[in-house]
């Protein structure tokens, strides 16, 4: 990864003193502004910089959710570098594929009783056999035996896949889905927006343009969505300011992007493993800088199945908001590339973690309506 290494991280304080009034008077950063905060910025400030934008948006609250993963397959038409989750089309359950059908799924959900869950996280592999009809059908099963649940389904990459295998277009796509019951979006698929980035890392998945299409043809329809940024791999700072103006610019137009979502690359099982992973101040440096750059997007994620809890924790003071959610060991996405082995926490924990921070832990729903505190 090419993130000028040498550079010291040390600028003097009467170049910073210009960036700090800009900050406390809410003005919007530039690009060269947020490249600067990457290569410059001394983390102690940039700290200091993000827990205080975090502290107005959100006071002492901190967020969780009540949720947990469905991931139907990992077959997938494409092999993106970076993944150790995806397996061929053809590949077998001996081989590590799987194809789990709707009475696993209700099987799954069984084990949780009624007011358990609000959320329902389902991403998975890009099946070359499954067009819209399967997106239609998989929301309605689960409204039919859960309809309390919040159903988050689908990136903008299966989604762009739905369309194409079915014949319609992104909005006809998205319209059904909601129809049938998608409520919101996660924002996974973005890896890096940069187009040279990307054919290195995820070559033939839908291109920047068409992810952010999804995204805005999918707020237009009233649904609200997530973005994501896979970083610390091949990229350079350049190209995580380049992501994130394309998300604020987009946010500018349509305002439906509830969360942004740093996911920290793994280098276990995949192409790509002769990259080291970064260190624990790269991952705080970016939450800071995030939460400073996209001023219009509110909550900022620390995902803790892809960092750990103890990292996950120490973000909460870097202006990060939100932990995700309860997750009850029902991902294998990042557990397959070196992450946790089996993500599960309570909301208890969660709301231990959070009080450990000085923050009031607040159960959320999926569009940020306030539960419980706890």
């Amino acid at each position: 990864m090419s993130l000028n290494p040498s550079e010291p991280h040390s600028a003097p304080l009467e170049a910073l003193l210009p960036l700090e009034a800009k900050i406390s008077r809410g003005e919007r950063l530039t690009a060269d502004e947020g490249l600067f905060l990457y290569r410059m910025a001394p983390l102690p400030w940039l700290r200091t910089q993000a827990d205080a934008v975090r502290l107005t948006r959100h006071g002492q609250e901190a967020y969780f959710n009540r949720n947990i993963h469905f991931e139907p397959t990992n077959k997938c038409v494409y092999a993106c570098k970076f993944c150790a989750f995806y397996r061929t089309p053809k590949a077998t359950e001996a081989e590590g594929a799987w194809d789990y059908g709707f009475e696993y799924l209700r099987h799954k959900l069984d084990a949780y009783p009624m007011g358990s869950l609000t959320e329902i996280h389902v991403t998975g592999g890009v099946h070359p056999d499954r067009g819209v009809e399967y997106g239609e059908a998989l929301c309605a099963f689960i409204k039919s035996i859960r309809p309390e649940l919040h159903v988050k389904a689908f990136t903008a990459v299966e989604i762009t896949y739905f369309a194409k295998k079915s014949g319609v277009t992104l909005t006809e796509a998205l319209d059904r889905l909601k129809r049938a019951g998608l409520d919101s979006l996660p924002g996974g698929g973005a890896e890096i927006f940069d187009p040279e980035v990307r054919k290195r890392i995820a070559g033939g998945k839908a291109p920047a343009h068409t992810w952010l299409e999804v995204h805005e043809a999918a707020h237009r329809l009233g649904l609200l969505s997530n973005a994501t940024m896979l970083y610390g791999h091949v990229e350079e700072y350049r190209h995580r300011i380049d992501h994130m103006l394309r998300l604020r610019d987009l946010q500018d137009r349509t305002g439906g992007f509830k969360a942004f979502i740093p996911l920290r690359y793994r280098n276990e099982a995949n192409a790509l493993s002769h990259i080291p992973e970064v260190p624990a101040e790269e991952d705080l440096r970016n939450y800071a800088v995030a939460r400073l750059f996209l001023d219009n997007i509110p909550h900022l994620k620390a995902y803790w199945v892809m960092l750990g809890l103890d990292l996950a924790t120490q973000a909460l003071d870097y202006g990060v908001d939100d932990l995700d959610g309860t997750v009850d060991d029902s991902t294998r996405i990042y557990s397959m590339a070196g992450g946790m082995e089996h993500p599960a926490v309570t909301s208890a924990e969660l709301g231990r973690i959070i009080r450990s921070k000085g923050r009031v832990p607040v159960e959320r729903d999926s569009e940020y309506a306030k539960l419980r505190a706890v």
